[in-house]
């Protein structure tokens, strides 16, 4: 009997040494269907701790994306709790923006039924509780407006600034926005919160629209077949239907660019991320044609403007393993 108990406390011990040393996460989401392909690859991603997933408001309204995201982890088979967030940007500034991927964010094809329900759990008092239980520890992955980060900074900054690494899919990178010519649509959602953010301290990794390169993009013909292939390829082509249609009639793409999945992958595959370039980041808030445009002041570069910072506070993600993508995806969910 003794050496039974003592066979039962030594795996104990393993498994609780293995679980400090897994990463921990939380997914904060607007969820439609690239957040969804985001979020079921984290949940379908081994050896790491999703802690929970926090919704905003930007894709679709805050009560649509909390079922969106309960139905996307419930298909990917995990139990991970949903914590709802801010229902409106910081400074309750109101964008009307099409919406790509229908009205429901998930292709309008009848797919968003869940069986849970989110924690009752206010989001930002989640993230807070969380990273002061594992100061130092938690990373966080933006694929929506940054809203619920921003309202957690302004509430408690000194605990905010034990977080590990914020990875934001958002800003257009070095390329054109598509919420305008300069502005990605996350960030012009809400740009006071992304500047909050980057003011903040938190080491911030930034995966924009220009890393949705050809290797990337999935095209017509896979997506498809993926109609026929098992439930989480079946749900993801489904709630990227009115996506694909978007981009194939209006911008002539005969694919869909799942952004939060990539910034996803950047985040979750160490070998993925081929190279970065250390900036100063800065969020234009200032209503007009410039609106959520983030300028990226390249360290080691001399302006003719000699533009100099004290603080770089991003790194940029400009070179990805691109090629892997769509097949190491398919694969891994």
């Amino acid at each position: 009997m003794k050496k039974f108990l003592c066979l039962v406390a030594m795996i104990l011990m393993i498994l609780s040494a293995e679980c400090d040393a897994a990463r921990r996460f939380i997914i904060d989401t607007d969820t439609a269907g690239d957040d969804a392909a985001a979020l079921i690859l984290a949940a379908k991603t081994p050896d790491i701790i999703i802690e929970g997933v926090t919704v905003v408001a930007g894709n679709v309204d805050l009560e649509q994306g909390t079922r969106n995201a309960l139905m996307s982890l419930e298909i990917a088979g995990a139990n991970i709790p949903v914590y709802k967030g801010a229902d409106a940007s910081l400074m309750a500034r109101k964008f009307e923006l099409y919406s790509v991927f229908g009205k429901d964010g998930m292709g309008d094809a009848d797919l968003i039924h869940p069986k849970g329900k989110a924690q009752k759990k206010p989001a930002v008092d989640f993230i807070l509780e969380t990273v002061k239980k594992y100061p130092n520890e938690v990373e966080i992955i933006t694929i929506g407006p940054v809203t619920n980060i921003a309202l957690a900074i302004e509430k408690d900054p000194a605990t905010m600034r034990r977080v590990k690494k914020i990875w934001s899919m958002g800003t257009a990178g070095f390329g054109p926005g598509n919420a305008t010519p300069v502005a990605e649509f996350n960030v012009f959602k809400d740009a006071d919160a992304y500047k909050v953010m980057l003011d903040s301290g938190v080491p911030v990794t930034v995966i924009g629209l220009d890393l949705a390169t050809a290797g990337t993009l999935i095209d017509a013909e896979t997506l498809n077949a993926m109609k026929y292939s098992k439930s989480t390829e079946k749900f993801l082509a489904e709630a990227c239907g009115k996506y694909l249609a978007f981009r194939r009639d209006l911008l002539h793409e005969p694919n869909v660019a799942l952004f939060d999945a990539v910034a996803m992958a950047a985040a979750l595959w160490d070998d993925f991320v081929l190279e970065t370039e250390t900036c100063h980041a800065s969020c234009i808030t200032a209503e007009g044609e410039t609106h959520g445009q983030v300028i990226f002041y390249r360290q080691n570069i001399t302006y003719d403007t000699m533009i100099t910072f004290d603080n770089y506070n991003v790194e940029v993600v400009t070179k990805l393993k691109a090629d892997d993508f769509v097949p190491r995806y398919r694969a891994a969910i």
